[in-house]
């Protein structure tokens, strides 16, 4: 699989039909990889025709800004405004709640102006048209999954049935944590949380939130952002459950489970 990037498109005098957003987690974390590469996987067998920034890209400045760094946020926003600009850049699409909710609410007071989705609308809409279509019987048929919403797109964009959408075309068995949708609670690495020590106190609020899950006795904890898999992969993993129950960005279940049409 190629990816070409905007540059290449640029020097070629054409556009691609989207700019796929990577991010800092999905372009250097091994785990959040993965969902990258299984995101790009999921457009290229749908015919759509995508870029991406790749070196031109830099962090979209939500950590920065979360933590009280106003300078530094300003100077990475408005570097990539220019260089998004510079391409003419109207539609995205990005798999880190973090980066769509920065780029789709921050952005345009600075000059950003930009139609963006999450990846997890994406697949709704591709699953909705028929552009991918899952495999009957496929390996999450029956299965338990519950679903964690993150605190970036559910709270602060209220985005709750794109992704669940998404997961009952598995024809799984999906099971809610009592905790969901806009009572949802964080995975612990929210607001540049992810970044600092431990508060005080005698549980860290991703393993309150693992616990939450675990207590279903899932086979699946499905997520949408790379953030929140960190969290919970290292909370299921703390409660020596890695063998058992298995923690999914939506990408990599609907890419084990598709067929193109």
């Amino acid at each position: 699989m190629t990816v070409k990037t905007m540059a290449e498109y640029a020097a070629e005098d054409k556009s691609p039909e989207i700019l796929f957003w990577v991010g800092c987690a999905g372009s250097f974390d091994d785990r959040a990889q993965k969902v990258t590469r299984a995101f790009a996987e999921i457009l290229t067998a749908a015919g759509i025709e995508f870029a991406i920034l790749g070196d031109e890209e830099a962090c979209t400045g939500d950590p920065a800004r979360r933590a009280g760094n106003e300078f530094l946020f300003q100077m990475v926003a408005l570097q990539n405004i220019e260089t998004l600009n510079m391409y003419g850049v109207k539609k995205m699409v990005t798999a880190c709640p973090h980066c769509f909710n920065t780029i789709k609410n921050e952005y345009p007071a600075l000059g950003g102006h930009y139609d963006i989705v999450h990846h997890t609308q994406l697949l709704q809409q591709l699953i909705d048209e028929g552009r991918i279509k899952m495999t009957e019987g496929g390996t999450f048929k029956g299965k338990r999954i519950t679903y964690h919403d993150s605190c970036y797109l559910g709270r602060a964009n209220g985005i709750y049935e794109a992704p669940r959408d998404v997961l009952r075309s598995l024809d799984g068995q999906l099971v809610e944590m009592k905790r969901s949708r806009q009572n949802g609670l964080c995975c612990g690495a929210g607001g540049a949380q992810m970044w600092k020590e431990d508060e005080p106190g005698d549980k860290r609020i991703n393993m309150e939130r693992t616990d939450e899950a675990l207590s279903l006795n899932p086979d699946v904890i499905a997520v949408n952002c790379p953030f929140c898999l960190t969290m919970m992969n290292d909370g299921v993993t703390g409660r020596e459950k890695q063998n058992e129950v298995m923690v999914y960005d939506l990408s990599e279940l609907i890419v084990r489970n598709m067929r193109v049409s």
